[in-house]
């Protein structure tokens, strides 16, 4: 396959993420397709994010992959152009809305990061890492790089988009392009069931479950990651 016909794969971040989070994929997967990372750091909503990056899009047709956060703003934008994506992969995310609870829990780290915004992030990476990654200095630095890069105005945005972002589940038996639905075995934050139900809704969809990984399956399994992803762009191109 030449350069010419290769696919546009667009990949979206989680919260407090940039393309860093991606980079395994960047990498991994440009032979296969001509890969690009969306900015959902502006916004102020999941439907703003969605406008804007199908705004800034490849021209023409791409495949989609959201991570986390991403994935919410990846199904916004199946609803906003379902015609401009050709594939859609679902990673370590969720169809609904958040409970009251994590509602309430967002809000509350939005306040705390106004003055402790390094221990809300320092309280993040234990919800997002396996444990045995928590001793892996080079994946900590990378997450505290890029949540530092971006900082506590990015973080409340993302929080407040997120709290506020409408149910997808109902709209999930609409999708019609090849879809993947991956997660960590260990994902705390959006564990295995969340991404079940989904599968259950959307037609043909295939789940991966990721072993030894926690939330950030993107990072801490990227070779897994990038082979589930690599064969669903193969049907995706198919």
């Amino acid at each position: 396959m030449n350069s010419h016909s290769l696919p546009h794969l667009l990949l979206l971040p989680g919260l407090l993420h940039d393309a860093r989070v991606w980079q395994h994929q960047t990498a991994g997967l440009a032979n296969i397709a001509h890969v690009s990372v969306g900015d959902l750091t502006k916004a102020t909503s999941i439907a703003g994010m969605a406008a804007s990056v199908l705004s800034r899009a490849p021209a023409g047709a791409f495949a989609l992959a959201g991570l986390s956060m991403g994935g919410y703003v990846a199904l916004e934008m199946m609803r906003q152009a379902p015609e401009r994506i050709t594939g859609l992969a679902l990673l370590d995310t969720s169809a609904r809305t958040d409970t009251p609870t994590t509602r309430e829990n967002r809000y509350a780290a939005v306040q705390s990061a106004q003055t402790h915004f390094q221990q809300v992030v320092d309280e993040l990476i234990p919800k997002q890492l396996l444990p045995a990654h928590f001793d892996d200095v080079w994946l900590v630095n990378l997450i505290h790089s890029m949540a530092n890069d971006l900082g506590e105005q990015v973080f409340s945005r993302q929080q407040h988009a997120m709290a506020k972002r409408i149910n997808s589940f109902p709209f999930l038996h609409l999708i019609r392009c090849p879809s993947l639905v991956l997660c960590g075995r260990e994902d705390g934050i959006t564990p295995i069931g969340l991404h079940q139900e989904m599968v259950n809704e959307i037609p043909g969809a295939g789940l991966i479950i990721v072993n030894d990984s926690g939330h950030l399956s993107v990072l801490e399994q990227p070779l897994r990651v990038n082979e589930a992803l690599s064969q669903w762009l193969a049907g995706v191109a198919g």
